[in-house]
């Protein structure tokens, strides 16, 4: 059974596996990573209990370094002194049936330890009691229930919290301890109008509990899912689109990991050989940034134990920078932007941290009374299909129709075609109502003159 361990032993283990490691002739450096979760979930489907339920999870994982770049690693959930010798072997003998590679090494600087500033950590979640779970969920039942009479069905009133602690030691010396809070919840709802059916949701992650607003998701999630009840195909033909800020958010995802440079050198992004091109709109400019306090990527150091910080991927248009792990950096002659990601299982890779899509002058209000002939995206569907190296995409979609300034009847049944530099290259306007959707912040955007595909 997974147990939470004290703070002094995982250390005192990490320190014994870590010399252990530098004692055989062959590994060149190591380094430990621990984590330990706590969580609790709740669900109710049309007001009773679906699940209930509470778990821990964690472990420790050893990476060892060979010769030529060679790295193994193991990990595993017993913490007694015979299973640690193990884990060691056979991170050691991985090490020694892995291929060499280019650009190893470990992270040999300062590591910033007080991470206050950043307000990853909430004592009021862990206060939370039962019943402010099953409250919380009843209460965004009977909301939605009571909003909209075409809601036949509250199929999830969901609530998560939980906490988790992370440990990172390497042989060079860099050691420390990051910890970290969460609670998300979110309802689904179903309408029905005649012979007409919609199922939608909305929902939140927030480190803090006081930035949880549970009474406004059910209001959002009925609202959206009324919109688009009972929607119509546009004729064919090209429009204007404003993507609504979770669909904005979930674009930005796709355009960030782009930018990570282990997918550039393997040949899996289109944004290789694109620095200093422009590749967006003039309006758009796209960071990466783990130091936003109470931001669910925030962190003051990687999985390699280098210090994070902020990356322009996107400026004005312009790509301008890719993201960087220790191993990439050493490849393109350049430093780490502390963006290395890892699990206990893994070594370490590229990944994001926090996405942020700069938020523009203009209201959501105003950009719609702007647009002649479009629609707002509610729902984009098949994202994850896209082409991350021609950047080709279609998409079913489902919004409002946008016509003369003015929102009018739903729109289903259609299809957005093209591709992704051709659309970021259309953005023309981006919105002032910036949303987070866990690690990713974006507004209302704007894009001009995109195929749809209707009737």
């Amino acid at each position: 059974m997974t147990v939470r361990k004290g703070r002094g032993e995982v250390e005192a283990l990490a320190s014994w596996l870590l010399d252990r490691a530098k004692s055989f002739s062959d590994v060149e450096g190591a380094d430990v990573l621990y984590f330990f979760s706590e969580s609790h979930s709740l669900s109710l489907l049309d007001g009773e209990p679906e699940e209930n339920s509470s778990g821990v999870s964690g472990g420790i994982g050893i990476r060892v370094i060979g010769q030529n770049g060679r790295q193994g690693v193991a990990y595993g959930n017993n913490f007694s002194w015979e299973a640690m010798r193990d884990l060691l072997e056979w991170s050691r003998a991985n090490c020694l049936l892995a291929e060499p590679e280019d650009g190893i090494r470990l992270y040999s600087g300062s590591m910033e330890r007080d991470d206050s500033s950043l307000e990853q950590y909430d004592d009021d979640i862990l206060s939370i009691k039962p019943e402010l779970r099953m409250n919380a969920c009843a209460e965004m039942t009977s909301a939605a229930r009571s909003m909209d009479s075409r809601v036949v069905s509250v199929r999830a009133a969901s609530w998560g919290d939980g906490d988790g602690e992370t440990f990172y030691a390497s042989s060079e010396g860099v050691s420390g301890w990051k910890r970290s809070t969460s609670v998300s919840c979110g309802v689904a709802v179903v309408l029905q109008d005649g012979e007409s059916f919609e199922m939608g949701s909305y929902g939140k992650g927030e480190r803090r509990l006081r930035d949880i607003d549970f009474a406004s998701y059910s209001r959002l999630a009925v609202e959206r899912t009324a919109r688009i009840l009972g929607g119509k195909p546009l004729a064919t033909g090209k429009y204007t689109l404003l993507l609504d800020p979770e669909i904005s958010a979930s674009l930005v995802d796709e355009v960030g990991e782009l930018f990570c440079a282990s997918d550039v050198h393997r040949g899996r992004s289109m944004m290789k050989g694109k620095l200093g091109a422009r590749v967006a709109g003039d309006v758009l400019t796209l960071t990466d940034d783990a130091r936003l306090p109470a931001r669910m990527g925030s962190s003051m150091f990687d999985g390699e134990g280098a210090p994070t910080g902020r990356t322009v991927l996107i400026d004005s248009g312009v790509a301008s920078a890719y993201l960087y792990n220790l191993q990439y950096a050493s490849k393109d002659g350049t430093i780490t932007t502390g963006n290395a990601s890892r699990s206990l299982a893994s070594l370490p890779d590229v990944g994001t941290s926090n996405l942020v899509l700069t938020p523009g002058g203009e209201s959501r209000d105003s950009l719609i009374r702007s647009t002649d002939d479009g629609f707002l995206v509610l729902e984009l569907m098949g994202l994850h299909t896209l082409n991350p190296v021609s950047g080709d995409f279609s998409l079913g979609a489902k919004g409002v129709r946008v016509k003369n300034g003015a929102l009018g009847g739903a729109v289903a049944g259609v299809t957005i075609s093209g591709n992704l530099l051709e659309l970021l290259k259309k953005v023309t306007a981006v919105g002032s109502d910036l949303e987070f959707f866990g690690a990713t912040g974006a507004p209302t955007i704007v894009v001009e003159d995109v195929a749809v595909a209707g009737s």
